[in-house]
């Protein structure tokens, strides 16, 4: 492997690498940087999130930009207010021996003071494309003469709905620049904009395409859909050290988990959409300094947060689009470390799992959910641990030990040992005590009775949906999408209070799509569509006119209900 040195770095950028302690290049810096240096064509990079990108498209921009010319040269474009002011940061420590200055424009801040700070002068701008645009059309950001347009985490940027503002930002940049675009993921969308603003580029790809990171072991654990929530807390009870994120599917599910889990004593907290700007920052401070121990979170608000030293990210919910899976796993495993990316689920699931071990070229082991026994062994030990470990001042104790002595000189080693750890542990066993078996037995699996419903276009038995009133609704997704019957049941599922409700006919189109179900359950089919996206689109349900399987494909115009998911900035 080559050193930064014989990459050909000027002094000033080298000593501030080995000042962040930066020693060797990572594979896709040790690519993508001499040929930024000494190319002037565009790049295709593709990599996963924890990679490295950062120093790699900026340390040879760093290289080439005019210190002396007071214009912006360089325009980064990430998806979200977090990463855009990581990126910046980095930016600044790469910069600390360099008279080039980075300015950082986004959402959620003010944007008079980001126009001052554009006016005072700035080298490169790193932006959310919501941000950017609305500075251009103010005519305070001003990019004619940019030589580089870096869009990092590309993909992300397309999943979050942001097509038109990159579309009106691209416009208004040079033809003659250099574009470089990082990317875990190529979805069409992606493809589309490479072949419209970018020419003949070179393609870097580091490691295999959408597949998981090599340091992270995969796991999953099967237990009833109302069992989720404790089979969590023996999850992070058997690993008292955890310092993880748990993905849920909607807000309102992240807040009622987080919720659940400080009412519990864990020391946790939430990351969502409802948040405000300084709540965010104030929860992401917090994560960041290992005050919380667990995030959870939405993938939308988790956008930005780079920590190196997760060790467990737990799906909560396994994604509607198998990739985000990929990006959840990528947060742990990094910088050397390993990290354990973990499922909980249950039977009818079982085949997305497959779908999973095939992306990612990996096996996903099957364990068990900890019994209460290996809990409060585990915790037992951990405390014997931390009471072996902790720091003795013999000095500051001595005067207190005689009477200490005098108080416990009735009580035998043993007796001792019994007293401190009951005194320490009572509750811990207490609350374990008698708890059941949370883990679904293999058996059922093997005998059906949990198998997935596939919901073939013909519906289910005859004789089983004689006996259901079924209502007909109306969804905007379908094949176009990457909607099947199967991710359709598989969401429905994975609700508890439509666990066991009757699915009928599904009809996939190629951009909307007809399902029936157990009109007694509609109000639990709101709940569970209720703030949730799909790929990034926005949801929306109607129930369809003609009723219980009678065709015609018409909405219900009088009657109807409508739930979308936000688009996040």
């Amino acid at each position: 492997m080559v050193t930064f040195e014989e990459i050909g770095l000027r002094p000033e950028i080298l000593q501030a690498v080995h000042a962040l302690g930066f020693e060797k290049p990572t594979p896709i810096q040790e690519q993508a940087i001499p040929f930024v240096l000494s190319e002037n064509t565009d790049l295709l990079a593709f990599a996963q999130t924890g990679t490295g990108k950062t120093a790699a498209f900026s340390l040879p921009m760093l290289e080439r930009i005019d210190a002396e010319l007071p214009q912006i040269q360089a325009l980064v474009l990430c998806p979200t207010r977090e990463l855009c002011l990581q990126i910046a940061q980095d930016i600044d420590n790469f910069t600390k021996f360099l008279k080039i200055r980075t300015t950082a424009v986004y959402g959620g801040a003010s944007i008079d003071k980001q126009i001052d700070k554009l006016k005072r002068g700035a080298h490169i701008v790193v932006g959310t494309p919501g941000r950017t645009l609305d500075l251009i059309k103010r005519k305070r950001l001003k990019l004619e003469q940019i030589q580089w347009l870096v869009l990092d985490e590309a993909d992300e940027m397309l999943n979050m709905g942001f097509k038109q503002e990159l579309d009106s930002i691209l416009a208004t940049t040079p033809k003659e620049k250099q574009t470089l675009l990082f990317s875990a993921t190529m979805p069409k969308e992606l493809i589309r904009i490479a072949e419209q603003y970018m020419h003949e580029p070179k393609k870097i790809t580091v490691g295999q395409r959408n597949t998981g990171a090599k340091n992270v072991s995969h796991e999953f654990y099967v237990v009833q859909a109302r069992d989720r929530y404790q089979a969590l807390k023996r999850i992070t009870d058997i690993n008292p050290n955890i310092y993880g994120i748990v993905f849920c599917r909607t807000r309102r599910e992240t807040k009622e988990i987080a919720n659940k889990l400080m009412q519990d004593g864990y020391n946790a907290d939430a990351l969502h959409g409802d948040l405000s700007q300084a709540q965010r920052d104030h929860v992401m401070s917090r994560f960041r300094s290992r005050h919380l121990q667990i995030l959870v979170a939405t993938d939308v608000a988790a956008r930005g947060l780079d920590v190196d030293d997760i060790s467990h990210v737990i799906n909560f919910n396994l994604p509607d689009d198998l990739e985000v899976y990929i990006h959840r796993s990528g947060r742990t495993g990094r910088a050397g470390k390993t990290g354990v990316s973990l499922i909980i689920t249950h039977s009818r699931e079982i085949g997305r799992i497959k779908s999973i071990e095939r992306k990612i070229g990996k096996t996903i082991e099957r364990k068990k959910v900890p019994t209460s026994r290996e809990i409060c062994e585990k915790r037992l030990l951990h405390l014997m641990d931390k009471v072996k470990e902790v720091n003795v001042n013999d000095d500051e104790i001595a005067p207190y030990l005689p009477k200490v002595y005098e108080k416990l000189e009735s009580l035998s080693r043993e007796d001792l040992i019994k007293h401190f750890v009951s005194f320490e542990f009572n509750r811990f066993l207490e609350y374990y005590k008698d708890a059941p078996d949370l883990n679904v037995a293999n058996k059922r699996e093997r005998n059906g009775r949990d198998r997935e419903r596939e919901g073939e276009r013909g519906g289910r038995d005859r004789k089983r949906r004689g006996r259901v009133d079924f209502n007909r609704y109306f969804i905007n997704l379908g094949s176009k999408d990457e909607l099947s019957p199967k991710n359709l049941l598989s969401f429905i599922d994975s609700h508890p209070k439509l666990k066991n409700v009757e699915v009928g006919k599904i009809d996939i189109q190629k951009s909307f799509s007809f399902f029936e179900i157990d009109k007694r359950y509609e109000s639990q089919l709101i709940e569970a569509f209720a703030e949730v996206e799909y790929g990034g689109n926005e949801i929306v349900i109607e129930r369809s006119k003609g009723g219980r399987g009678q065709g015609g494909g018409r909405r219900d115009s009088g009657r109807k209900s409508s739930y979308k998911g936000k688009r996040r900035s």
